[in-house]
């Protein structure tokens, strides 16, 4: 017999603010779950993101709302609602809103993130 399936329920988390520049809502990141992670990224109107990489971690971006001007080492490239972005590990990144809303976009990591994986290029 398998074992039965996981469901974990909880209350939604807040969105927070982040020093990256954008604010967060972390929809996945448990430990018990180390393989991924899921949160929604919103940066407001005209704000970009601090230039940043994810030390072994790749993060896919799934645009949900707005336009942006995504950079990756150094390229930038127009997005869109339904975009899908693969960042790699250790590549830099940035993001900044050229639309008229906010932008909001999934970042998926794998692995999951973990705030040591994070490095600031800004510094």
């Amino acid at each position: 017999m398998s074992p039965p399936n996981s469901i974990k329920k909880k209350k939604q988390d807040k969105e927070f603010w982040t020093e990256e520049g954008c604010f967060i809502t972390e929809l996945l990141n448990d430990a018990k779950s180390p393989n991924l992670s899921i949160a929604l990224a919103r940066v407001e109107f005209e704000d970009t993101t601090q230039l940043h990489l994810l030390r072994g971690v790749e993060e896919t971006y799934i645009i949900k709302k707005g336009l942006g001007l995504l950079e990756i080492d150094g390229k930038k490239t127009k997005v869109k609602e339904n975009d899908t972005i693969l960042i790699k590990a250790n590549q830099s990144q940035r993001i900044t809103n050229i639309g008229k809303c906010d932008l909001e976009f999934y970042c998926i990591c794998t692995p999951r993130f973990y705030p040591e994986c994070y490095i600031n290029l800004e510094i």
